[in-house]
């Protein structure tokens, strides 16, 4: 999603787009200064006439020609909804770059699933293992990942980009600052928060983070009080980063989509400086 160094730019964002497009109850907003700001978000139920699937939602967008198989190695329930699965890749030459997505073919599943990497391109190259984190619907794949999935069930993955595939060409931007809003009904459902603090931890000043929890009811954790703001992210939260250095990176809903957009150009924000996505 936001480009600033492939451990800090990428990270991050790319977590929080699987949180966000594929778990409805979280919402994010990243800000990274002098290179990229983001806004990934997913509150409420988005609602259509017709719900295209996802081959046809992602038709006209890049993918990689090669079907490669993989194998379910690891399955961690993240809340009570999400699970994350880890998928051993038989393919050597499957690679991804962070931000892009991946039809999951299931046998026997006639539907094709479409989910977001949450692990980074480098733990494919360590280990030959990616990582996706999927919420409970009722949409067939999603369904057979929380009720028939198991160590060893087999699968297949294509690689599919959003803007189709370009080389990295550099872009001239420095690395700067991170400050990261997400949010969600409860801390429970504050997905990948420990690898978020661990990030902060491992950048200080150059990672922040504001939790913002919407229908809390229990105790927070002494561990997330001081990062947790009871609400939702706000107006004044968007305007305190809007500069000409800050580039937006939108990643929800439509409805959401249109609502941020409309926040940043009232605010002032250029068209050119805000990215987002409409394929899910």
């Amino acid at each position: 999603m936001a480009r600033v160094t492939t451990s800090m730019g990428f990270t991050i964002p790319h977590l929080l787009r699987s949180a966000c497009r594929l778990c409805p109850a979280q919402s994010a907003l990243v800000v990274l200064r002098h290179c990229a700001s983001c806004y990934c978000t997913a509150n409420g139920t988005i609602q259509s006439k017709r719900k295209m699937d996802h081959l046809e939602r992602t038709a006209n967008n890049f993918r990689q020609e090669v079907i490669s198989q993989a194998k379910v190695c690891g399955i961690t329930n993240e809340s009570q909804t999400v699970k994350r699965l880890r998928l051993a890749i038989a393919n050597k030459e499957f690679t991804f770059k962070a931000g892009q997505w991946v039809d999951f073919f299931i046998p026997g599943v006639s539907v094709i699933g479409g989910f977001s990497m949450c692990s980074s391109p480098a733990l494919l190259e360590r280990e030959g293992v990616l990582e996706l984190a999927v919420k409970y619907t009722d949409h067939p794949p999603a369904r057979w990942i929380h009720t028939e999935c198991t160590l060893d069930s087999e699968v297949a993955l294509r690689v599919g980009d959003l803007h189709g595939y370009q080389e990295s060409k550099g872009n001239g931007y420095k690395t700067g600052t991170v400050t990261l809003y997400y949010s969600a009904k409860s801390t429970s459902e504050l997905l990948f928060k420990k690898n978020i603090l661990g990030l902060m931890t491992a950048f200080p000043g150059k990672i922040t983070c504001r939790f913002h929890v919407t229908q809390q009811s229990s105790p927070i954790c002494e561990e997330l009080q001081p990062h947790v703001t009871e609400g939702r992210i706000s107006e004044k939260d968007l305007e305190k980063h809007v500069s000409k250095d800050t580039l937006w990176y939108i990643c929800g809903p439509p409805p959401m989509i249109e609502s941020i957009s409309k926040l940043l150009y009232k605010s002032g924000v250029h068209r050119n400086c805000v990215f987002f996505e409409k394929w899910w």
